[in-house]
């Protein structure tokens, strides 16, 4: 089953302004199988294939005559050296839309892009499935719990893979061919429980130390395997907002998952009853929410500029950003059923904007969308996500 991405127009566009488009992601985000159907008229080489590999290693002069232009490399970061013989066929060339390379290890892959290709390459993301894409492809409904438990990766929708089969096999595959090449093994035990922690902190502050002492590792470790996990699009950190610019970066972030069928298996969940039943399970549903968000952003080539605001009493909005002149805001709440207390922390933000242009939104658990606090609150169905206007 193929269905249609949004990212796809924005490939296209880039093809005719750029000698080379790279597309990454998450692994098994449906990156090959996109570029095969946008692009059919281009030659398709993987270096996984040992083969391949060795022809481009050896004599990357001949392997470039050979494919000379409309080629899909697939794992390029497989091999780095192939990325300045490259810059010197498209200078040459001039030519646009020349090659498309694609890769899974996202911090090599863009380790010799910035190296040899800067100014060269045109770059977008895919991640899996938005729920956006999912209801605009018909895809038969289920619940919200449902949602979260088996997530977004193309594999559970194409061949019906039930996530308990498909997530150990991915996680299997994720430390085998991304991680394994940057942790020594014997760290790799210690990292697992690390991811498996991360998973139990979706929606929370990070808080570095607590993560390291409860893993046995250093400081400068646990924030290492952060940033491994955040280059190869697992997890993302969201940042508080504050109108002096210097301090969203240097103030503590949000950590959560691209996908919450991931963060699902490794809280060692088996069912989307476990969901309902989970002491966090509005955390699990706010990251759903936010990493949807995301998606949407980066599937219409736009950076997400995303934020969450907390004051000093930890009143608590789950996520601003910028529309100048309006700020936006958005509550996230998992329950079906709003009561005046759940608009509380818009109240209180609004009143602090002042005159400021703001909106107010708020995602739920419900199915209805609704317009409340005397029309000042725009209620989303988490059903429709699409309609807030990112």
């Amino acid at each position: 089953m193929l269905l249609s991405r949004t990212l796809s127009p924005h490939i296209q566009e880039l093809i005719r302004y750029f000698p080379i488009v790279s597309l990454t992601g998450p692994r098994q985000a449906g990156k090959t199988t996109l570029l095969r159907f946008l692009f059919p008229d281009y030659k398709y080489v993987s270096l996984e294939n040992p083969d391949d590999r060795a022809f481009a290693q050896q004599d990357p002069n001949s392997f470039l005559e050979k494919y000379a232009e409309k080629v899909i490399f697939d794992e390029a970061q497989r091999v780095p050296d192939l990325f300045s013989y490259l810059q010197t066929k498209v200078d040459m060339s001039g030519q646009k839309g020349q090659f498309i390379l694609s890769g899974s290890q996202n911090f090599l892959l863009r380790k010799n892009i910035t190296q040899s290709l800067a100014g060269r390459v045109g770059m977008v993301r895919l991640f899996p499935f938005s729920y956006q894409e999912l209801v605009r492809s018909e895809v038969p409904p289920v619940s919200m719990e449902e949602t979260i438990y088996r997530g977004f990766y193309p594999a559970l929708f194409d061949t019906g893979i039930p996530p308990a089969l498909y997530y150990p096999n991915y996680i299997e595959t994720y430390l085998q061919r991304d991680v394994s090449s940057l942790i020594t093994p014997k760290n790799m035990g210690q990292f697992q429980r690390f991811l498996r922690l991360c998973a139990g902190h979706v929606g929370q502050l990070v808080n570095y130390n607590s993560l390291a002492n409860k893993v046995g590792v250093s400081l400068p470790t646990a924030k290492n395997w952060l940033s491994i996990l955040e280059q190869s699009y697992i997890i993302f950190q969201l940042s508080p907002y504050f109108r002096n610019f210097n301090k969203r970066i240097v103030k503590t972030p949000k950590l959560y998952f691209y996908d919450t069928g991931l963060a699902c298996h490794l809280l060692q969940m088996r069912s989307a009853a476990d969901v309902d039943v989970y002491y966090q399970k509005g955390a699990l549903f706010e990251n759903m929410v936010v990493a949807e968000l995301f998606k949407q952003a980066y599937h219409r080539n736009q950076r997400p500029n995303f934020y969450f605001w907390q004051d000093s009493n930890r009143n608590e909005i789950d996520l601003l950003w910028e529309e100048l002149p309006a700020l936006k805001l958005l509550e996230i709440k998992a329950s079906r059923t709003l009561m005046p207390r759940s608009f509380k922390n818009l109240q209180k933000m609004s009143v602090a904007l002042g005159e400021q242009p703001h909106e107010l939104n708020l995602v739920y658990g419900g199915d209805e969308d609704q317009i409340r606090q005397g029309g000042n609150v725009n209620v989303v169905s988490w059903r429709h996500l699409g309609q807030l206007k990112i």
